[in-house]
């Protein structure tokens, strides 16, 4: 794979330029995440990341994806059966995982019909707005 520089340095100068600490840019099977450690001083070293295309392409099936930000739970409440268990047949539009946001509990349904192959996200962990939780093959 050949990084390409200059999106690394357009980065950079959106770090600097916004103050931020840390800034993403993902284009198909290419991530590059630019990070600082602090954010008051611009000559600080930029570290790159950027994931192998082996786990990009690995990805096989349906993607489920949640529809915003917040955090994952795998049963309606503790100690409750799980929604979403690996090798479990699922419906399109059935409950695969709940994400919480600001109090409210939003069912996430399944995109398709099939097998769970992955789930990819633990129960009360944080989620972000498009993030893969679960594969359905």
């Amino acid at each position: 794979m050949k990084i390409d520089k200059n999106i690394i340095k357009e980065l950079t100068d959106y770090l600097n330029e916004f103050n931020l600490t840390e800034i993403e840019y993902t284009d198909k099977d290419t991530k590059i995440k630019v990070s600082k450690s602090n954010p008051t001083n611009s000559n600080q070293a930029v570290s790159v990341a950027i994931p192998t295309e082996e786990k990009a392409k690995a990805i096989s099936g349906t993607e489920v994806k949640s529809p915003i930000i917040g955090t994952a739970y795998h049963s309606p409440e503790p100690g409750a059966k799980k929604f979403a268990e690996i090798g479990k047949k699922i419906k399109k539009g059935e409950t695969v995982m709940i994400v919480e946001a600001m109090k409210t509990m939003n069912h996430v349904p399944s995109t398709a019909d099939g097998i769970i192959k992955e789930i990819c996200v633990e129960d009360g962990q944080p989620v972000e707005y498009g993030q893969t939780i679960i594969i359905v093959e």
